[in-house]
């Protein structure tokens, strides 16, 4: 009685059948089957009119709305990315350029809405030409030009020490603030509507022409209280010229270069951060008691005047930034206030 065995050897599709090798059946390898890659399609209208401006096609994804700018800028040369917003309601706010397109509330076929933001001006030059522009036009009345105060008091000193302490402070606080927007500032936001730098310019030159103009005047007179007053005032001054700035190297190094992140500021070692504590803005905070105590220390109504506008301003945009951060941050210490702990 003979058996018949077969046994599958080593070697792929070979047989040993009753000691002779035979070929075996092929094997069928099985296909992987890939798995179609989705795609979207994005149409982008005019947010007044509702026209059709362009249709992108075979849209990544995961594909940023900074992206779909630049895709848009090469149908339309005129709207660089920066100029425009992007929406997914006519009257919605614009949408962030990291936001991702799979992860906004709209389906593989996409309506977007563009709105025009005009012409564009970098930060970094709105900044400086803003500041540079009160330290040169203080410095124009403190050495009395002949078309200022006419030419009797032309090239003349003021006897008051409070004149010239003030010139330093005020020169101090400028080139800090050109020097922070050079080396400190990093801004979420690259650019400016262009039509803005003429009001902000208006409002910073202005007002340091005018308060300038009472300070330096031949006809000023120092503070009531004398020296101990101008001491005090100019304390006041730099404390807060100090803890301004610590803010602002604190909030620097919460976002690294390049990069538009947003995270809860803590105080640091530095004790002047520790008004983190108890308000959202204490770079406003600061600011606002720097010019208190020039105000303090000059005595003048016009340095007055603008102290209550430029907080009336500050207050406004730490609200603003009060209620983003308790927005996104759900954890964001309830303690806090925007710009004045326990009150505002």
């Amino acid at each position: 009685m003979t058996m018949n065995m077969s046994v599958m050897l080593p070697e792929p599709n070979m047989l040993l059948v009753n000691g002779l090798i035979l070929p075996g059946r092929p094997l069928k390898l099985q296909k992987k089957s890939k798995k179609a890659s989705v795609f979207f399609e994005v149409e982008i209208l005019d947010a007044r009119t509702k026209q059709k401006l362009t249709f992108l096609d075979k849209v990544e994804p995961n594909a940023t709305i900074g992206e779909i700018k630049v895709m848009f800028h090469k149908n339309h040369a005129q709207w660089y990315p920066a100029r425009q917003s992007i929406r997914l309601d006519p009257k919605g706010k614009s949408l962030r350029d990291e936001e991702i397109l799979q992860n906004l509330p709209v389906g593989t076929t996409a309506t977007l809405y563009f709105r025009d933001l005009g012409a564009q001006i970098g930060w970094v030059t709105v900044f400086l030409t803003e500041y540079a522009g009160p330290l040169l036009i203080y410095l124009l009345f403190y050495f009395r030009l002949p078309f200022i105060y006419g030419p009797k008091y032309a090239f003349t000193s003021s006897p008051h020490s409070v004149v010239h302490l003030a010139c330093i402070c005020h020169s101090f606080h400028y080139i800090k603030r050109l020097l922070e927007t050079l080396f400190i500032h990093r801004f979420s936001h690259g650019t400016m509507p262009f039509r803005n730098i003429f009001k902000n310019c208006t409002y910073y030159w202005g007002f340091a022409a005018w308060l300038a103009y009472h300070i330096n005047h031949p006809l000023y007179t120092p503070p009531a209280y004398g020296d101990k007053q101008v001491k005090i005032a100019l304390a006041i001054f730099l404390f807060c010229q100090i803890g301004n700035f610590s803010i602002h190297v604190a909030l620097r190094n919460l976002r690294p270069p390049g990069s538009k992140a947003r995270r809860i500021p803590f105080p640091t070692k530095n004790p002047f951060t520790w008004l983190f504590l108890l308000v959202s803005c204490p770079n406003y905070t600061y600011e606002v008691g720097s010019w208190i105590g020039f105000t303090v220390m000059t005595q003048c109504l016009p340095v007055a005047l603008f102290t209550l506008v430029g907080f009336i301003q500050m207050a406004i945009w730490a609200n603003g930034k009060h209620r983003s951060y308790l927005k996104d941050f759900r954890d964001y210490p309830p303690l806090r206030t925007p710009i004045i702990p326990f009150f505002l």
